[in-house]
């Protein structure tokens, strides 16, 4: 039988069979999942006048479908996480990436603003399981978290091409077509496209002898589990606050780069484009430096490369903030980040070994929670100052380092973790 085309049901995998490597083409698929955030957010901005136009509604209810989509996100995490650590992880996956495809398609067939809310909430709750389970199949099919930094760090290079191509398709998408519902076209056959892969390529990672009892009691006994373990609350605080530091300069950066810089909105394009292939390149060079360092101290060192950057961008700031020091401060600062995001999700799976759904969970709530509150911090003074950001930035860069420094060393190591770190 041919196993890519007709994934293993839970009984065929032997508990041995969870650390077999990875297909490439399975990477590419757990990729894209990973994606679907920029992907399903960054395409359509390009359309939002055309949907107020269309649909008779103003800037504050397209920016609703927006949030909606963003709040499932976050509450599909919750949900998607702890639930596959008690069914193992193929079944919500497939539930889920199932649910956000339908959500897409009956998304270009949407009728009324309040309609195109609802099924955007949907398909951020559906689309939640692909970017909590991606994590977690990584984690459960990995001998340590050094062979799993190396995939995290290979996901983030392809992942990054998300949000530098996004922009530029939707844009180019609604230019050719003159119409909304065809950006939505293009996301339905990406989510079929993901559909089609974790069916075909995805098998299930967690064996039946290793998964969570089923109840409310269990259930709340893991979350206060994961929570109680200091390393990992550490490590997902310094994922939480690095992206801050990312979030608060892609927040602000609009309105920097065009409005106190001067810029032009293609200059600006090619800026955000510039710092985002900073990221993939360092996390390219990140997954060949794993063979010779150890995630911890590569993430050690992102750290403190993404602290020199914020206190550039703050000076740079203090100082007039010409576009001469202020914009490689800024792809110091944002290329930084390749080296923490990927080495430190390794580092926080490895200190649950028996809860990394409800681990990857929450961490992928926190990150967005903690991001989410830089976006009106760096907009405090207003359009045409870059103060706000530069603090939000410095702020988050040095919580990030206490948390790394003193919650993640504050207790011992999971029993198999001497490897990992």
């Amino acid at each position: 039988m041919c196993h890519a085309c007709f994934p293993p049901r839970d009984e065929d995998f032997p508990m041995t069979q969870s650390k077999i490597p990875f297909a490439p083409i399975a990477i590419l698929v757990l990729a894209l999942l990973s994606a679907v955030a920029p992907l399903s957010t960054d395409m359509y901005l390009a359309a939002f006048p055309l949907i107020a136009s269309d649909l008779g509604t103003d800037a504050s209810g397209v920016q609703m479908t927006l949030t909606s989509f963003l709040f499932g996100l976050a509450l599909g995490q919750l949900l998607f996480g702890p639930l596959s650590d008690r069914t193992g992880r193929r079944r919500p996956l497939l539930a889920g990436t199932a649910l956000a495809a339908v959500a897409c398609i009956l998304s270009v067939f949407a009728p009324d603003i309040h309609t195109l809310i609802v099924l955007r909430f949907l398909q951020g709750l559906g689309g939640a399981a692909g970017v909590v389970l991606a994590r977690a199949i990584i984690a459960d099919r990995t001998e340590n978290a050094t062979a799993a930094a190396k995939l995290f760090q290979i996901m983030m290079m392809i992942g990054g091409l998300a949000p530098v191509l996004a922009p530029m398709a939707g844009t180019g998408v609604v230019s050719l077509s003159g119409d909304w519902r065809t950006v939505f076209v293009v996301l339905s056959l990406l989510s079929l496209l993901s559909l089609t892969g974790v069916y075909r390529y995805i098998g299930e990672s967690l064996p039946a002898e290793q998964r969570a009892a089923d109840g409310v009691r269990a259930q709340m006994a893991a979350f206060g589990n994961v929570i109680s373990n200091r390393r990992y609350l550490g490590y997902i605080l310094t994922i939480g606050m690095t992206f801050v530091v990312l979030f608060g300069y892609i927040s602000a950066s609009p309105f920097v780069i065009q409005g106190v810089l001067g810029l032009s909105p293609q200059a600006f394009a090619l800026v955000f484009g510039t710092n985002a292939a900073g990221i993939i390149i360092v996390s390219a060079s990140t997954a060949k430096l794993l063979d010779r360092f150890k995630p911890r101290q590569l993430a050690a060192a992102g750290l403190s490369v993404l602290l020199c950057g914020s206190l550039l961008v703050l000076l740079a700031v203090l100082n007039g903030a010409s576009a001469m020091f202020l914009l490689p401060a800024l792809f110091i600062t944002v290329s930084s980040v390749g080296l923490v995001m990927g080495n430190s999700s390794a580092l926080a799976l490895a200190q649950t070994p028996h809860a990394r759904g409800t681990a990857s969970a929450l961490m992928g709530a926190t990150q967005f929670s903690l991001g989410a509150v830089a976006s009106p911090l760096v907009g405090l003074a207003g359009k045409h100052s870059a103060l706000p950001m530069a603090v939000v930035m410095v702020t988050a860069a040095i919580l990030a380092i206490t948390a790394f420094s003193t919650l993640a060393r504050a207790a011992e190591a999971v029993p198999d973790a001497g490897a990992l770190t």
